[in-house]
């Protein structure tokens, strides 16, 4: 069976998803469609708006074949790190292609273009740091260090999509067996658009900001979709009095043992969180030029849930799969290539589960303080199974 990857998040997953996956099984002529799918914080350093399972039911019902979580460890991470624990996993479920979304205009050989990516990674690396001193983001940035290099047209706008496909190519192109790539324009709504332009495509963006007002999303979403979101829908205003509790009782000293904290930082988040009892006012005052409001969310991720460098490294070394759901069609893949995984295969978490998995553990049952409504997230969790 010939399989086709896709790398996801799907918060929450919307029509434009769905012909994301209808497009992708055709483009690559795959019987089975893998997805690899962040928990339930994600790389932008949010809370999911729905948990993992009902996103990844969303998911086979509509499209999607075998649904693999991405680990804390990868999906609360910079576009490298993402990409990297991303197409490792893809690679680990014997993927043949690997398709995505992609915001640039043109055509482009991500598959090319990923190799010259890793031929010339020490100059990148150096420009990449002369650049940084610009105090700008990192998709900024390196937008500017491939134009640089590789004399590409410039463009108006940084493209995220386009430098999340630029990770995504530079990492399979270090496999032993490189997946093929293939690309997919986005349709009708970008990532971060905010207005609905459609009748039937609005951004994830688009339909969240909807949510917040109360307003009808159905005609974006599947029915699956449409029925999880009747839940109460997550935000970080929902964990901002236990973030708070804990940057005001923690000391300087303290902040600073969490991952990739900075001190500038650490001294910003305790000044401003006395000051401010609402979650959007903090953030809009903590943001500067230096610290983006991805980078200061992804460092909340870290200061909610505790978390220590070592335990990233740690992590890293220990890489399992976990099986949220599969089709028929999925299931049968899944035996077919259980074989030749070198990666431990996690259908259900059970009492060693602190020891194989601790960040999804930690992370998933502090995302439970969100609601009462949420349920267990781990522990008697079976996959899902969608006929």
């Amino acid at each position: 069976m010939k399989a086709c990857g896709v790398i996801v998040e799907y918060n929450p997953f919307h029509n434009g998803h769905l012909y994301h996956l209808k497009k992708a099984r055709e483009e690559s002529q795959a019987d089975v469609m893998v997805a690899v799918m962040s928990g339930n914080f994600l790389q932008r350093g949010e809370p999911a708006v729905v948990d993992k399972w009902q996103r990844a039911q969303a998911a086979l019902s509509n499209g999607a074949d075998l649904v693999v979580e991405l680990p804390f460890q990868y999906a609360c991470q910079a576009a490298d790190i993402f990409a990297k624990g991303s197409v490792q996993t893809l690679a680990q479920l014997q993927c043949d292609s690997l398709c995505f979304g992609t915001d640039y205009e043109t055509s482009f050989d991500y598959n090319y273009f990923g190799r010259q990516l890793n031929f010339r990674a020490e100059e990148i690396a150096a420009l990449f740091k002369e650049k940084a001193d610009q105090k700008r983001t990192y998709p900024q940035i390196m937008q500017e260090v491939y134009q640089t290099l590789f004399a590409l047209p410039p463009v108006e706008q940084v493209l995220p999509n386009h430098i999340l496909g630029l990770s995504y190519a530079k990492e399979n192109a270090q496999l032993q067996k490189p997946m093929n790539l293939i690309a997919i324009k986005r349709q009708k709504a970008g990532y971060h658009d905010l207005a609905v332009t459609d009748e039937k495509i609005a951004s994830a963006t688009a339909i969240r900001r909807l949510l917040v007002a109360n307003e009808n999303v159905a005609d974006f979403v599947p029915k699956e979709m449409a029925q999880a979101l009747k839940q109460p829908n997550i935000s970080w205003q929902q964990f901002w009095p236990y973030l708070r509790y804990r940057l005001i009782s923690s000391t300087v000293e303290e902040l600073l043992e969490i991952y990739q904290m900075e001190l500038g930082l650490a001294l910003k988040l305790k000044e401003v969180a006395v000051k401010q009892s609402e979650f959007i006012t903090f953030l809009k005052d903590v943001k500067s030029k230096h610290f983006t409001v991805t980078r200061i969310q992804r460092q909340l991720c870290y200061v909610l849930l505790n978390i220590r460098t070592e335990e990233i490294t740690n992590a890293w070394q220990n890489n399992y799969l976990r099986i949220l759901g599969f089709t028929v069609n999925g299931q049968k893949y899944l035996n077919q290539i259980k074989k030749n995984v070198t990666w431990p295969i996690l259908a259900r978490v059970g009492k060693s589960g602190a020891k194989q998995v601790p960040l999804t553990l930690r992370s998933d049952e502090v995302y439970r303080l969100a609601s009462k409504e949420i349920k267990e997230q781990n522990f008697g969790q079976m996959p899902l199974i969608v006929n």
